[in-house]
C-alpha cells in the first residue's frame, strides 16, 4: 500500500528543481498537480487495461471449478480500477501539494 505514496513522493522529490522553476515563472499549484498527476493516470489506466482481462480469465477458469459459482460482471473489474486510479490521484495530489508549496528560491538554490 506504500508503494504508490512512495513512488509519488520520489517523483515529487526528483522534480522540484522544475516545479521551482515553474513556480517562479507563475505557475499556479493546481497546473503543478496536474503535471505531475498525469504521468501516474497514464500509468494507472495501461495498468488497469492490461489487468482487467487477465483478472476477469484468471477469476472466470477459477470460479469455474466450483459447484456454486456467481456469473462475473464487467462492473466488479471497472469499480476496482476506479477505486485504484482514485487512490493513485489521492497519493499524487497531496505529495504534489506538498511540493508546490515549497519557497521555489530554496528549490533553486540548493542545486
Amino acid at each position: 500500500m506504500l508503494r504508490p505514496f512512495g513512488l509519488a513522493a520520489f517523483t515529487a522529490e526528483r522534480r522540484l528543481k522544475e516545479i521551482g522553476i515553474r513556480k517562479a515563472l507563475g505557475s499556479s499549484s493546481t497546473s503543478i498537480v496536474l503535471l505531475l498527476s498525469g504521468d501516474f493516470t497514464i500509468m494507472v489506466l495501461i495498468s488497469i487495461a492490461i489487468g482487467l482481462p487477465v483478472s476477469y480469465y484468471l477469476l472466470d477458469e477459477w470460479l469455474k471449478r466450483f459447484v456454486f459459482h456467481i456469473d462475473l460482471e464487467i462492473w466488479y473489474f471497472l469499480l476496482a480500477g476506479m477505486i485504484a486510479l482514485f487512490i493513485a490521484w489521492i497519493t499524487v495530489a497531496s505529495q504534489a501539494i506538498k511540493a508546490s508549496r515549497v519557497n521555489p528560491v530554496k528549490c533553486l538554490r540548493s542545486e
